[in-house]
């Protein structure tokens, strides 16, 4: 059975998850991966994890890319681990950043074509 897991992520301890976890958790989100931590960091435990625990017809979602990736090669790196493992992945803030449509696979196919 495909699960929807989100992904939140802040920068500092004095930020907040609350409301990227609001929204993942209204978008369908039955799994959530959190971690205070700068996107710049190669090693974010929560989502090594979360890219480990992923099976085919699972979804990922994120509030906006910027909390999943620091940069469109990063984006795309990860995006391929995601087909690898037959999962697909939604940003709630950025609707063309959607492979479970055509119309977002189709846009992520011309993003990584640049």
């Amino acid at each position: 059975m495909p699960f929807i897991y989100g992904y939140a992520r802040v920068s500092t301890d004095g930020q907040t998850l609350d409301a990227q976890v609001a929204q993942l958790e209204a978008a369908g989100a039955t799994k959530l991966f959190k971690e205070k931590v700068s996107g710049a960091k190669r090693d974010r435990v929560q989502l090594d994890k979360m890219l480990a625990t992923l099976n085919a017809g699972d979804v990922v979602i994120v509030t906006r890319l910027d909390r999943l990736a620091r940069s469109t090669r990063d984006l795309l790196n990860i995006l391929g681990v995601l087909a690898d493992k037959g999962a697909a992945f939604r940003s709630l803030s950025d609707g063309w950043a959607d492979t479970t449509t055509a119309h977002g696979r189709l846009m992520l196919t011309v993003l990584a074509g640049l």
